[in-house]
């Protein structure tokens, strides 16, 4: 697992704060069920630090009573927060996917959380759809650009409702948001054993933003002389995830392609229940923002089926980005650990139900 933050900044914070209070915007679906375990399990292997959660009652039911997702200073609420914790956000049937998604955009876009960080590490128990592919073979980081792209937003639609109907959206690619975001993905790299980027554009067919992806790589890429690293075109690169996972470490791509290629490693290393993310503002000056790849599920709510381990691991990038490295550690081992012992959901699998696999967690860390 890659440890995406810097070394002497994660220091400092373990001795110099030990109290953090966290936001816990659980949403929709599923989201109440695998936040409610993720909670258990950071509760458990906090150590000597403290963390204080704030449960915000966000989502659907909030909208079916007063017709908006969240209230209209959501951001200066969560602003106070050293980070925040998301479970899932959709309930189509109660609320349009695009009011129920935008507080989700405003928080990656106003926190300028520009680094999407998504782990995606096959485990041993678990089983890859892929042939003769094994945990060795499947252990990358995707780092998406977060703040810009192609989910900027600006657009528009002219003529509606007329068979002259046109539908504009703009991709928005800054020299500054693509040079940080590359930056990051080489700090990443000098982290992990391999040191190894992949840059992923599509420069052959889009030829002013893409092109400007790479030529800042080109520039980044020689001030990390450790850092092996090449580029692939984004159809080829979802290719290559699924017939040579191997020859991929850390991952850099735009908004889009980084959100299709990450659902894409969910589902080779054994599915989107076990996939993490942690949207990331380095620089600290607001809170960054941990959650789960998955959606909200409406179909097994209240089953109690949903797999939280993607929502326990998000809590483990949490904790490691608030400086508490080992607490974040004892939690992978943990999974790992129950993983391993071929505990799980039925997505995985098992018979446990959400509940029991939080509990299953829970019970290897208290060993």
């Amino acid at each position: 697992m890659a440890q995406f933050l810097d070394r002497p900044r994660c220091v400092a914070i373990v001795h110099q704060v030990k109290k953090f209070n966290i936001a816990v915007y659980a949403g929709d679906g599923i989201g109440p069920e695998v936040v409610e375990q993720a909670v258990r399990v950071l509760a458990a292997a906090q150590g000597d630090c403290r963390l204080e959660f704030t449960h915000l009652p966000w989502g659907a039911e909030y909208y079916e009573q007063h017709r908006q997702a969240v209230p209209d200073d959501f951001l200066g609420q969560l602003k106070k927060f050293d980070a925040i914790f998301l479970g899932a956000l959709g309930w189509p049937a109660k609320m349009p996917d695009h009011i129920s998604l935008a507080p989700l955009i405003a928080m990656r876009q106003q926190f300028d959380q520009y680094a999407c960080v998504r782990p995606a590490r096959l485990y041993a128990g678990v089983k890859t759809p892929l042939a003769n592919k094994s945990p060795k073979d499947i252990d990358m980081v995707v780092i998406r650009e977060n703040s810009e792209g192609e989910y900027a937003g600006i657009g528009g639609r002219f003529k509606r409702q007329t068979a002259d109907e046109v539908a504009i959206e703009n991709a928005i690619h800054s020299r500054r948001g693509i040079e940080r975001i590359i930056r990051f993905g080489f700090e990443t790299a000098l982290t992990r054993p391999r040191r190894q980027l992949t840059l992923v554009t599509k420069s052959n067919a889009l030829k002013h933003g893409m092109v400007l992806w790479d030529e800042i790589f080109e520039e980044v890429r020689t001030r990390y002389p450790s850092v092996r690293s090449d580029k692939q075109h984004v159809d080829a690169a979802a290719m290559n995830f699924v017939r040579c996972p191997e020859r991929f470490d850390v991952v850099v791509a735009s908004n889009l392609f980084g959100d299709i290629l990450t659902d894409l490693g969910g589902a080779i290393a054994g599915g989107l229940g076990l996939a993490s993310s942690a949207n990331i503002n380095p620089e600290r000056q607001f809170p960054s923002m941990f959650e789960p790849v998955h959606g909200s599920a409406p179909d097994i709510t209240g089953k109690g089926i949903a797999n939280p381990i993607a929502a326990i691991l998000s809590g483990a990038l949490m904790l490691e980005f608030l400086g508490q490295c080992a607490a974040a550690q004892r939690i992978r081992i943990a999974v790992e650990s129950v993983l391993d012992a071929s505990l799980g959901t039925p997505d995985l699998g098992g018979k446990l139900t959400t509940q029991q696999l939080g509990e299953a967690v829970v019970e290897r860390l208290n060993q």
